[in-house]
C-alpha cells in the first residue's frame, strides 16, 4: 500500500500546483481514479472544473480528449463511425473521442438523452459496440463530466440511471481569498498548466489500481455499508435509495481511502469520509424540488449515519 500512497501523494502535489486550496476535492478525484470510477463535477462556471481534468491528464502522461456536449451532438460524434473507403473498397471504422484515457465531457447535460445514454456502455464496461462489433477501450479510462446547476434553458437533466453510473459527484466551489490571490499571481505571465510535467506513468497507475482491490474489508465493515444502503431504501423520506452499485462504490472508495493512507484494511472512518460524495447523487427525496433535493438528501443521510451502529471490534 506504500506504493499507492506514493502515487496519490505525487498526484496531489502536482495537481495542487494548478488548483489552489482544493486539496479535499483533488483527493476525492484521485480516489475515483484509483477505483476506476467516473466523476461528475457539478458547479458554477469558472470554478476550475475543466482545469482540474486537464491537470489530472497531464500529471498521468496519458491521452486526453475534450468534447463539448451540445444539443446537436450525435452518438457517432462521440463513439465513432464506419465509413466506406472507396480506395480500400470496404468499410473502415473511424474512432471517436471516446477512445482515450481521460475524456472530459463538458456540459454533459446540454446533449440529448440519446447521446447521453451512448456513454452508459463505455462507463460501465469500458467498451463500445458499433454495428455489431465491440471495441475495448484502453486502460486507464476515466470520464470526467461537468454540468452547470444554474442553467436550465437548452439542457437535458441526466436520468437517474446515468447518474448511478458516476462513481462520485463533486463540487469544486469558489476558492478562499488567499487561494484566489495565489491563482491570480500564478497566471500573471502564463498558465501553470503549460509547465506541468507528468509524475505517474500509466503502468504505475494501473498497478496502484490493482493494489487498491487487495485492501481487506472485514465482514463487519461490509455489514455496516449494507446497513447504510438499506436504510436509504427503507426510509419514508426517500423515494429511491442506494442501489447495489452504490454499495459497491462505497466499499471501493473506502478501500482507496485506506490504501492512500498506507493501510491494507478498511476502517469505519474510511466509509464516513466518502459516503456523501458516493451516495447523495444516487438518492431521490420525496416532497422536494430539484434545487432542494441535495441538501435534503444530505440531512437524511446524516440522520442515517447517526442511527446505524458503527462496528467497534478490532479491525
Amino acid at each position: 500500500m506504500q506504493k499507492v500512497k506514493e502515487v496519490s501523494e505525487a498526484l496531489k502535489r502536482n495537481i495542487g500546483q494548478v488548483i489552489r486550496g482544493k486539496e479535499k476535492q483533488i483527493e476525492k478525484i484521485i480516489i475515483a481514479l484509483l477505483c476506476e470510477g467516473h466523476i461528475l463535477l457539478e458547479d458554477l462556471p469558472g470554478t476550475g472544473k475543466t482545469t482540474v481534468a486537464k491537470a489530472l491528464s497531464k500529471s498521468l502522461n496519458c491521452n486526453f480528449k475534450r468534447i463539448q456536449f451540445t444539443p446537436d451532438l450525435l452518438p457517432t460524434d462521440l463513439m465513432g463511425v464506419n465509413f466506406y473507403n472507396q480506395k480500400a473498397g470496404d468499410f473502415i471504422f473511424r474512432e471517436g473521442p471516446i477512445f482515450t484515457n481521460i475524456l472530459l465531457a463538458d456540459e454533459i447535460n446540454r446533449a440529448t438523452p440519446r447521446t447521453q445514454s451512448s456513454l452508459l456502455e463505455c462507463m460501465e464496461e469500458a467498451q463500445v459496440s458499433i454495428d455489431g462489433t465491440t471495441y475495448k477501450l484502453d486502460k486507464p479510462f476515466l470520464v470526467v463530466a461537468t454540468q452547470n446547476p444554474i442553467e436550465t434553458q437548452g439542457t437535458f437533466p441526466l436520468p437517474e440511471a446515468q447518474l448511478d453510473r458516476f462513481f462520485m459527484r463533486l463540487s469544486m466551489g469558489y476558492p478562499e481569498q488567499e487561494d484566489e490571490i495565489k491563482v491570480l499571481s500564478s497566471q500573471t505571465v502564463k498558465h501553470p498548466l503549460e509547465d506541468l510535467e507528468p509524475v505517474i506513468s500509466n503502468d504505475a497507475l494501473i498497478e496502484a489500481q490493482a493494489r487498491v482491490k487487495e485492501v481487506k474489508v472485514s465482514e463487519a465493515i461490509k455489514t455496516y455499508i449494507v446497513q447504510i444502503s438499506r436504510a436509504t431504501r427503507m426510509t419514508d423520506q426517500i423515494k429511491v435509495g442506494l442501489s447495489l452499485r452504490g454499495s459497491l462504490a462505497m466499499m471501493k472508495a473506502a478501500q482507496a481511502v485506506a490504501a492512500m493512507e498506507g493501510r491494507d484494511y478498511v476502517l469505519p472512518d474510511d466509509v464516513k469520509k466518502i459516503v456523501y460524495d458516493v451516495a447523495i447523487h444516487r438518492m431521490i427525496c420525496k416532497n422536494y424540488n430539484v434545487l432542494g433535493s441535495d441538501s435534503a438528501a444530505r440531512e437524511i443521510l446524516k440522520e442515517i449515519l447517526n442511527q446505524v451502529e458503527v462496528p467497534k471490534e478490532e479491525l
